[in-house]
């Protein structure tokens, strides 16, 4: 019996669900390792350089390499995301890697700081494409259920590599020096992150797309929470960007919780190594602290994340930044190793609580129609917290000193946690209508 040729295969079944699609989600989760491990490069050593190698003290010319990834990643991250809802998600993911590949080697010879600026602009390009693929392609294959562990399983590989590199260029910087030696693992990573998306990994939008087929089937459209007004049932990037920023009260109380959190993440790694080398810290010391910080903040989110699921999103949050503040105070109040590698611990489980529940929150509300677009605008909001952060903290740092602006940094990422405890309403789909007393947020179709 003779079979046409040109007879079409039938397209796999579109399945959604953590175990349905495990080895992709596994193979995304060793990725977003990759991804993490590129700017844990930076976390002990670049700001070392800048004041021993290169004779600069002035703690935002330091940091400028900061400012330039923040400011890049965060305009990055909402194109990325956008251009994958046509593009596809697996081509700006490979694109990603192709832009980080130089970034090791620009660091090595770089003869100026201005080179350092350079590479951390290619740097936040490659950040924002590949880490906003990674969390985006999670959330496509494991549907609306378990999008908090999904994304704590994601937050736990990168931040945890992040962690590893930390203390790995620290150990790494002591033992040789300062460069060349701890950038040429990040020769290594950057390939191996670019052969296994061009070979292994499978594209992602096809899920999210039956996601949307049965979320109109489902749900019909509601109206949103804080207004009477319904959502359009297509709302152009403009109307996504305002709901996100500032009209949509859970969706906008996630952006300004994101970039505050960022913020003193930016403002730890550009001035936590120079505040404990002042103190006569060595830098193997620092990237211990270095990495207690990211590693926690890992370690915990595969817990956190799955907590949200249970218990809810906001008081996470609110808490989360509040115990961020109290490590940060810590950090600056009682300065002595023992006392800062607690503070540190602080920091990362505070992180934990935020990092993986924003982006379950945002993937709560937000139609999976726009809800790429509109997590693109958070992680905009986001990592634009770095950029701010780094330049607000050299800022003070010059005028003031370091111990001003870390305190600074603190009372604002309190504030932030007030701001989601007072604004914020429940987003977790079991839990929104119960206690708020709210209305269903905003799902439009």
């Amino acid at each position: 019996m003779n079979v046409r040729a040109d007879v079409k295969r039938p397209a796999p079944e579109i399945r959604l669900g953590l175990r349905e699609n495990l080895g992709q989600f596994s193979l995304l989760v060793l990725i977003t390792g990759f991804v993490g491990s590129m700017v844990g490069l930076e976390r002990t050593v670049v700001p070392l350089i800048g004041e021993q190698e290169f004779g600069l003290t002035s703690k935002t010319a330091i940091v400028s390499f900061i400012i330039s990834f923040g400011i890049v990643k965060a305009i990055c991250n909402f194109f990325a995301a956008r251009i994958s809802e046509t593009w596809g998600r697996k081509r700006v993911l490979v694109l990603g890697w192709i832009i980080g590949l130089p970034v090791p080697f620009i660091i090595i010879f770089a003869n100026a700081w201005f080179w350092f600026d350079v590479a951390n602009i290619l740097l936040g390009i490659n950040q924002a494409l590949t880490w906003s693929m990674t969390v985006i392609m999670k959330v496509d294959l494991v549907g609306p259920k378990r999008r908090g562990l999904a994304l704590g399983l994601n937050e736990f590989a990168g931040y945890l590599s992040v962690g590893v590199m930390a203390w790995l260029t620290g150990e790494i910087a002591a033992a040789y020096s300062l460069r060349p030696e701890p950038f040429y693992l990040g020769i290594g990573i950057a390939a191996a992150g670019l052969v296994c998306s061009v070979l292994f990994v499978r594209e992602t939008i096809d899920h999210a797309r039956f996601e949307a087929r049965q979320h109109t089937s489902q749900v019909p459209a509601l109206t949103s929470a804080s207004s009477d007004n319904p959502v359009p049932s297509h709302p152009s990037v403009k109307e996504i960007f305002a709901l996100t920023t500032w009209k949509e009260p859970a969706l906008s109380s996630c952006s300004q919780a994101g970039l505050v959190n960022n913020l003193n993440d930016g403002m730890s790694w550009g001035i936590y190594p120079l505040f404990f080398s002042s103190y006569g810290l060595g830098v193997a010391a620092i990237g211990i602290i270095k990495a207690v910080y990211p590693a926690v903040w890992g370690l915990l989110q595969p817990i956190t994340g799955p907590l949200s699921d249970r218990f809810g999103r906001k008081w996470l949050i609110a808490s989360g930044m509040a115990v961020q503040a109290a490590g940060i105070w810590l950090t600056v109040l009682i300065p002595s190793y023992p006392v800062w590698i607690a503070a540190a611990i602080l920091q990362g489980l505070g992180t934990a609580m935020v990092y993986p529940v924003l982006l379950a929150a945002i993937s709560d509300v937000a139609h999976p129609g726009w809800r790429a677009t509109s997590m693109g605008v958070y992680r905009f909001w986001r990592d634009l917290g770095y950029a701010i952060g780094a330049l607000l903290a050299g800022v003070i740092a010059d005028l003031i000193g370091m111990a001003a602006a870390i305190h600074a940094v603190a009372a604002l990422t309190l504030l932030s946690g007030l701001i989601v405890a007072f604004r914020m309403y429940e987003t977790l789909p079991e839990r929104r209508s119960a206690g708020s007393g709210r209305s269903v947020p905003l799902v439009s179709n």
